[in-house]
């Protein structure tokens, strides 16, 4: 039994490391796709792009590791069933469950890992994946100065080159306008031609340009006396300009800590915590607030036709919110100010109005915050339950399919896959809007394939023949007499 477990080990093992890279490298590959233009064209170092690849694919990991499993005990029990290894097994006395044996054991360490990931390793390499990516976001595009085309990422200058040399760095027709006095195109360098090169230290791109001239507007203190305007013209003048904007500014990860995504399950029950409570005593505040105001207009009488009395008379007249119980109020004023009174009234209303809207919005953005933190502390064991799932169902259907290889397998999985991943972005945004129970919601899809491999466990143990064709046909040729004599 030893050499047969380490020989269905050794046939898992490799196909699962193979196709978990595969897939990972597929989900790295569309982020590259997704994301091309914000990394195109900005001189990044290869140690940044490395780094953003890096944690971009262990932040793949919780949707590479299920499919992989799946995958790859699809192929394994479809190459054993295919090569009647399976068949030599049980008519050695191997039952499933035992050539089963050592897989599972293996996806239970699987699963216990995957909840450290999930809870230890994805929330670091997703702060720090989403910061980088921010700032890449952010980076100017490398210095790239286009003929005929107004350049200006360069800060308080705008530079305009006519036409450049086949080597790139010689320009003709050269334009610059200085805006460092903040006072428009009051001073513009104009060249016939020059030539760009960097700095020793890349800190600092030179312009070396020939036979010019340096125009400059001299604003007086007083607008309305006559503006000079100077020109002064070279053969030779050498610009200097700092490349400081286009470097890389690193953002602090601090400012993304709060985010659920980033924390761990001890962080966010104390998020949790203070959020709920946050709620309650926003509610709380906001019901005895309303409710205390409009008490205690429900009794008062006052009769002293002034302002304040008027004010007093028209909250009243909203807080009993019928114009009939309150005309022996209304009735001893005339009516000019019984028409303030009124007015006022609805003013009133429409003020409560606005602030139960407010109030209501305010609360709504708590609660879906609220739904978001536990969403995603439940979701830091469905990756562990997932692969128990997937187990289930790879194995039994690998050796009832009986292909391996590439082809159905991987149609097989796909499918499976990609009803779970459906299934349960269904039920996560139906539980954040609060149109589903959060544990309903996040274990949909678990609730709809365990069954599943169940169903696929049992059929597989009890050689049931579930996908021969004539089977099927007597299943329903005797449910057809069943319903016929019913």
């Amino acid at each position: 039994m030893k050499k047969l477990y380490r020989y269905i080990t050794k046939s898992f093992l490799g196909t699962f490391v193979l196709t978990f890279f595969i897939v990972v490298f597929i989900w790295v590959m569309q982020f590259v796709w997704l994301y091309v233009d914000d990394l195109v064209g900005k001189g990044l170092e290869l140690k940044i792009i490395a780094e953003l690849l890096f944690y971009t694919s262990i932040t793949a990991i919780p949707m590479s590791l299920p499919l992989a499993l799946l995958l790859a005990l699809l192929m394994c029990f479809g190459n054993l069933g295919e090569h009647y290894e399976l068949v030599a097994m049980k008519a050695s006395g191997i039952s499933m469950w035992k050539s089963m044996r050592p897989l599972l054991h293996f996806s239970l360490i699987l699963s216990v890992l995957a909840f450290f990931i999930s809870n230890s390793l994805i929330p670091i390499a997703t702060l720090k994946w989403r910061t980088l990516l921010t700032d890449v976001q952010r980076q100017k595009l490398a210095f790239n100065i286009k003929e005929g085309v107004f350049y200006k990422d360069i800060e308080n200058y705008v530079i305009y080159v006519d036409k450049k040399g086949k080597d790139g760095s010689h320009i003709y027709g050269v334009k610059i306008y200085d805006h460092t006095d903040r006072m428009g195109n009051t001073k513009i360098i104009s060249a016939d031609s020059g030539m760009m090169s960097m700095s020793p230290n890349q800190r600092n791109i030179i312009f070396t340009l020939y036979n010019g001239y340096n125009y400059t507007d001299l604003t007086p203190d007083n607008y309305k006396e006559k503006r000079p305007f100077e020109r002064m013209s070279f053969k030779q003048e050498q610009l200097k300009f700092s490349l400081a904007s286009f470097d890389l500014t690193r953002s602090d990860e601090e400012m993304y800590k709060s985010y659920q995504q980033m924390m761990n399950i001890r962080q966010l029950s104390t998020s949790l915590d203070s959020l709920e409570r946050r709620y309650g005593n926003k509610q709380k505040a906001f019901t005895e607030g309303f409710s205390r105001r409009w008490a205690n207009y429900n009794n008062l009488n006052p009769s002293i036709p002034n302002e304040k009395g008027m004010r007093l008379v028209a909250d009243s007249l909203v807080a009993k919110a019928d114009v009939a119980l309150c005309w022996p109020l209304l009735s001893q004023f005339d009516d000019t100010t019984r028409n303030t009174i009124i007015n006022m009234a609805i003013g009133s209303a429409q003020n409560a109005k606005d602030n139960v809207a407010f109030n209501r919005l305010d609360l709504g953005s708590q609660t879906e915050n609220i739904n978001k933190h536990r969403k995603e502390w439940h979701k830091k064991f469905t990756l562990s339950i997932a692969c128990l799932i997937f187990f289930f169902i790879g194995a039994p259907l690998g050796s009832i399919i009986r292909k391996g290889g590439l082809g159905l397998p991987v149609v097989v999985s796909v499918l499976f896959f990609v009803v779970y991943y459906i299934i349960s972005t269904i039920g996560e945004r139906m539980a954040v809007f609060g149109d589903l129970n959060m544990f309903v919601g996040v274990w949909l899809s678990s609730i709809v394939l365990a069954p599943v491999g169940l169903f696929l466990t049992f059929k597989a143990t009890t050689d049931a023949a579930l996908f021969d064709g004539d089977s099927w046909k007597k299943f329903f040729q005797k449910l057809f007499k069943k319903a016929k004599k019913a």
